[in-house]
């Protein structure tokens, strides 16, 4: 079977904090990179909590929320340009 090559950046800065923690502990980042994917694949997803912040899920309920609202008032699929002109309209009023 051939090897796949994958490839991706990071700051150099990064890059060295990494190497150097792998050094400390005896493995080089190819070796690192290969057992995270093979973890992947044996979980059948990522290795670890991916866990939000409390201020994070009540900002994303937020917009969930504000989603739904637009949805049941019909303005859900609004453009930029009509949100604008909403805007401005509104302003003009107040005025």
């Amino acid at each position: 079977m051939a090897n796949a090559l994958i490839q991706f950046r990071m700051s150099e800065k990064e890059k060295q904090q990494a190497a150097l923690i792998l050094e400390r502990i005896g493995l080089n980042t190819s070796v690192y990179l290969r057992m995270c994917m093979l973890r992947l694949i044996q979980e059948n997803g990522l290795p670890f909590s991916m866990k939000i912040s409390k201020e994070a899920k009540e900002g994303l309920l937020a917009l969930w929320e504000m989603g739904e609202a637009a949805k049941k008032n019909g303005i859900s699929e609004m453009t930029l340009e009509e949100i604008n002109a909403e805007i401005a309209a509104a302003r003009k009023e107040k005025k």
